[in-house]
């Protein structure tokens, strides 16, 4: 931790030369980085791409979201820039998962100064299987945990700009009937699925809540937050879960390789499901440009996959 130390007091140190410059500008690119646009709207800094699309949709025209992290990238391991902390010092309102995701948050916001809400307040958490008392962060994949965190945007929001908090809270309404949507049409897809062949097997234990939500128990190949391979006892345990249960498919995430998951497909003769998203949205022209696309995209990978359904 001394060396995590070392390098926030460097990025801190060099974000307020960065905060000066941006203040003392008055050229388009420092308005650019800037909280406060021309138009007046509050900026709202989000530490990843699904909570800034969720802001957004929540937010509409009245405010500018932005994401520190950038889309494809992993959020676990995420060490901010000086320009990070730059941005954050001039805006509004900064929006965080809580649950352990950011680590480095509380350094963050203090060296920024600025206000921030932990938009999975209220959230039951699940632990990491094998680490009891610490939470599985990956709450916003359960579509019913989704409205809790549509519910912590408006608040935070209505807070921030309490003019436009009908509006808010009327996206946010429209906004949860579509996530119930999604949760219960996966649930629905899934229940002739026989008992044992109930299970959702990937590579990362990042799926507790969705899992949770689908009736569906959760295998992984490693941990959430763990080094991206599995050992041989792993490996075996996985493969011994889909051999036995006769688990039609099983699924990778994005953001890590598949190989391994591929060996479990060699060894059981089961079906490689797909792709699944967790951490990150797609770019505008990729598979999952925004939150309900990514929650849709999944149910659909893993009702198609476990079901053997055609579309």
């Amino acid at each position: 931790m001394a060396g995590w130390g070392n390098r926030w007091r460097a990025v801190a140190a060099v974000a307020a030369g960065v905060v000066m410059l941006c203040g003392c500008s008055g050229t388009p690119e420092a308005t650019s980085a800037g909280a406060t646009h021309h138009d007046g709207k509050p900026t709202v800094l989000t530490t990843f791409t699904v909570l800034a699309d969720m802001a957004s949709v929540v937010g509409g025209e009245h405010v500018t979201v932005e994401s520190i992290t950038k889309p494809g990238a992993e959020i676990h391991d995420y060490e901010p820039t000086p320009a990070d902390v730059g941005k954050a010092s001039q805006a509004q309102l900064i929006l965080d998962n809580g649950l352990g995701l950011e680590h480095w948050l509380g350094q963050f916001v203090a060296s920024a100064n600025v206000p921030h809400a932990v938009v999975s307040d209220g959230v039951e958490p699940m632990d990491i299987a094998d680490r009891p008392g610490t939470p599985n962060p990956h709450a916003w994949m359960s579509p019913t945990n989704g409205q809790r965190y549509v519910d912590n945007i408006v608040t935070a929001l209505s807070n921030l700009d309490p003019e436009h908090a009908e509006q808010f809270r009327e996206n946010g309404t429209a906004y949860k009937a579509q996530l119930e949507k999604v949760g219960t049409d996966l649930k629905n897809r899934l229940a002739e699925l026989p008992s044992q062949q109930r299970a959702l097997v990937t590579c990362e234990g990042a799926f507790s809540y969705l899992a949770r939500d689908a009736g569906l128990s959760e295998h992984y190949l490693w941990p959430v937050n763990a080094e991206q391979e599995a050992g041989p006892q792993e490996l075996r345990r996985a493969i011994d879960v889909v051999g036995r249960d006769r688990v039609p498919a099983v699924f990778c995430e994005s953001t890590v390789s598949d190989h391994q998951m591929k060996q479990v497909v060699e060894a059981t003769g089961a079906t490689f499901g797909g792709t699944l998203y967790v951490d990150s949205l797609s770019e505008k022209d990729g598979p999952v440009p925004t939150y309900l696309d990514l929650l849709r995209h999944d149910a659909e990978t893993i009702a198609r996959g476990l079901t053997g359904e055609k579309r």
